[in-house]
């Protein structure tokens, strides 16, 4: 053995011809810090091997590298500036080195070989790829651009215009997308990985190929003419306007790298890399997107860890109350290769869900991510019934009739009474206690709540309510049937509205308030999106929710929360609720919606709605952005922190996660929690207290001022090596 550590190790495999294998203890390869200190000692080690022809890069796991580890980087991300770039310069190095050895290289790839990972293979001469392959540089959906060398290499391999959209849009590209681009030389089976690569090799270091001249394009200025550079870079500079928010600041950063980098040699393009890749780092949100990242990975832990403890595996599901909610519930379980019984009592709501299923599975088809079998095996997995025939096979139910806890504990009940004993019941409620509904079951620990937000195929999170009397068994199962459908499941304990329709609705009546106070709602929405980044206004939002559903939650919110949340009789939810305008579903609430040439909804102003709201017809000009901004979130975090004292969710990141999933909270902002500790927890104090004087929503939770006389924060960085140490 030539070099050995615990995450690598080099040795010889024919005459002159090294192995480098990436051999980590753990289930990937990343490129931790650690693992690169060692690359750096295995690359001198190789550098003096006598005798030395070439170098292959291997992993002995079923990805190459899957990147660099996240888990490292909030901490790094913290680091002086100088000590960051000082810390990325050695790193550079390594790769430089790899890159200038005297003899070829060729990486043989297969499963993930994704950032860090991409970044390592792109400084060797050749890629051969297993059809598994999928390799990328997604940094940017971290708030970050490639920092070890892809914004350098990878233009100069595949051209500008490629690496830009790769970069920019986090394109992950499998074997063959990456043949046709070059950034692969070929593609072989996973049998035939090895020796392929040693071939190529082989045809390096016998001049069949010129791997020399490969090597120097790559380290050189990119070829274009100015005329060429111009439409490039101005083309990728308005695609990105037209589809990214300019709160996020990595796709034009990334862009502005290449450009300003393609008319230099490699170690002058790194530099400029590198100093962006700290300006990237060093921002608010690459913190937060970074966090999201790291808070999704624990949910689906959890999730895993669920999986682990069941004793009986759900095989077989159902849904009561068809539609398009009840619809997109069968469809999702059907598709994750889980069969559906999906029933209702009215023949035109089950129509209503199997149309919506067949037209869901039609996209899919037509944007070529089902095949046309596939659609008609998943359409054949779900069984349309007006009667209970077949749900005493199911193993889990989820009910999805009407929001009416009358309507929906009869239901329930007789449920119970057709399916055996081990069958697993959830209600889809928005609102409703779990608990007020398992009171006439006999069996509540086989009960909880399951909580789908709309539409059921697109949102990500599903809220999994614990009832009084639930079992964590039954919480386990649910929690594992709700990852198998690739949904995100947040365990959250039984409360009126329970966690996201609790913190959602303070939101809603602050914006009710300022309604009262006759400020323009058109414009509140335009500084919640632009300025706030929240994805719809609140009168959008109510109006794709429904008013309908809105005014009915907001009966069981204020009734659960009669001192803290108080809507007045008459406010707006109230008064476009009795003119039956309950937005988009009926085509008029805030907002008038008709559909266009394409097929799309689109609003418009309503003609008559200002005289409905505002007294005198005319609504106040918004003139303080910050004040709207400020009077719309306070009452939301403060409920998302009382959620927090009361136990209702348990952790700041199970917190975040479902606000970001499940009500499209800014992913540039990271959740409440992180929010908090981005702006300071006593900076929030401040700005909240200045406006008590509006009520009980703009109290601030005890529980804040305590972590400010303590000095704590939701998410502590634990620091280990400094930057200095590491390089």
């Amino acid at each position: 053995m030539i070099f050995q550590s615990k995450t690598l190790q080099v040795k010889e495999i024919e005459g002159g011809i090294l192995e480098l294998q990436f051999c980590t203890p753990q289930s990937v390869n990343t490129l931790d810090t650690a693992t690169l200190d060692y690359l750096d000692k295995a690359l001198d080690a190789i550098q003096d091997f006598p005798g030395l022809k070439g170098l292959v890069l291997t992993s002995d796991k079923e990805s190459f590298i899957v990147g660099a580890d996240i888990n490292e980087f909030l901490s790094l991300f913290q680091y002086p500036s100088d000590a960051l770039e000082q810390w990325l310069h050695y790193a550079n190095q390594i790769f430089c080195k790899l890159e200038d050895l005297p003899v070829p290289t060729v990486s043989a790839l297969r499963g993930y070989a994704l950032g860090g990972g991409c970044e390592c293979v792109l400084a060797t001469d050749f890629r051969v790829a297993a059809r598994s392959t999928k390799i990328g540089l997604p940094e940017i959906r971290l708030g970050i651009m490639p920092g070890f060398g892809g914004c350098v290499r990878l233009p100069r391999l595949v051209g500008a215009d490629n690496a830009l959209e790769a970069i920019v849009q986090a394109k992950i590209f499998n074997a063959e997308q990456a043949l046709s681009v070059g950034l692969v030389d070929a593609i072989t089976t996973e049998e035939a990985l090895f020796e392929t690569a040693k071939r190529t090799l082989d045809d390096a270091i016998h001049c069949r190929i010129d791997w020399k001249k490969i090597r120097q394009e790559k380290c050189a200025p990119l070829s274009l003419s100015p005329v060429e550079s111009l439409m490039v870079f101005s083309t990728a500079k308005g695609m990105t306007h037209q589809k990214v928010s300019t709160h996020y600041m990595a796709p034009f950063l990334a862009i502005d790298t290449i450009e300003s980098s393609a008319t230099l040699h490699r170690d002058e393009a790194l530099n400029i890399e590198r100093k962006n890749f700290v300006t990237l780092a060093k921002s608010d949100q690459a913190t937060a997107l970074v966090s999201i990242y790291l808070n999704d990975q624990y949910i689906k832990g959890l999730a895993k860890k669920a999986k682990q403890s069941l004793t009986h595996a759900i095989n077989h599901s159902a849904v009561i109350g068809a539609g398009v909610m009840g619809g997109g519930i069968a469809y999702q379980s059907a598709i994750k290769g889980i069969p559906a019984v999906l029933k209702d009592i009215v023949p035109d709501s089950l129509k209503l869900g199997m149309d919506h299923t067949t037209q869901l599975l039609e996209q899919g088809v037509k944007r070529g991510k089902l095949s046309p079998r596939n659609m008609a095996n998943t359409l054949a997995s779900i069984r349309p019934t007006l009667n209970y025939a077949g749900i005493e096979e199911v193993d889990i139910v989820v009910e999805a009739v009407v929001e009416n806890p009358k309507i929906k504990s009869s239901v329930l009940k007789e449920l119970e009474e057709k399916v055996t004993s081990n069958t697993i019941l959830t209600s889809n409620t928005s609102t409703i206690p779990i608990t007020q509904l398992a009171a006439e079951l006999s069996r509540p620990e086989k009960f909880c709540g399951m909580h789908f937000f709309n539409p059921v195929h697109k949102m990500p999170l599903v809220e999994i309510i614990r009832g009084k009397e639930t079992s964590e068994e039954t919480i386990s199962a649910v929690v594992a049937f709700a990852a198998h459908m690739g949904k995100s499941p947040i365990v959250v304990n039984d409360c009126p509205g329970f966690f996201v329709n609790r913190v959602l609705f303070p939101y809603f009546l602050a914006f009710c308030q300022l309604l009262d106070e006759g400020y323009d709602f058109v414009q509140i929405d335009k500084i919640m999106e632009k300025d706030f980044g929240w994805p719809m206004g609140p009168a959008y939002l109510l109006d794709v929710v429904g008013i309908d559903i809105a005014y009915h939650a907001q009966q069981v919110i204020c009734q659960a929360y009669p001192e803290r949340m108080k809507a007045s009789p008459d406010n707006i939810i109230t008064q476009l609720y009795e003119a039956k305008k309950f937005g988009q579903k009926t085509g008029e609430g805030f907002y008038q919606y008709h559909t266009d040439k394409r097929g799309k909804s689109q609003k418009v102003l309503s003609p008559d709605i200002y005289p409905l709201v505002y007294a005198s017809g005319e609504p106040l000009p918004v003139t303080d952005k910050q004040m709207i901004m400020d009077r719309m979130m306070i009452p939301m975090m403060n409920e998302v922190i009382l959620c927090m004292e009361e136990e209702v969710v348990s952790s700041p990141a199970e917190a975040d996660i479902a606000l970001v999933y499940g009500l499209g909270f800014p992913p540039f902002r990271g959740g409440v929690c992180r929010y908090l500790d981005t702006i300071g927890i006593a900076q929030y104090i401040q700005t909240a207290q200045s406006y008590q004087r509006l009520g009980e929503l703009y109290q601030v939770p005890k529980s804040l001022e305590v972590m400010v006389r303590e000095a704590r924060v939701f998410y502590p960085i634990h620091h280990e090596k400094s930057a200095s140490e590491r390089g």
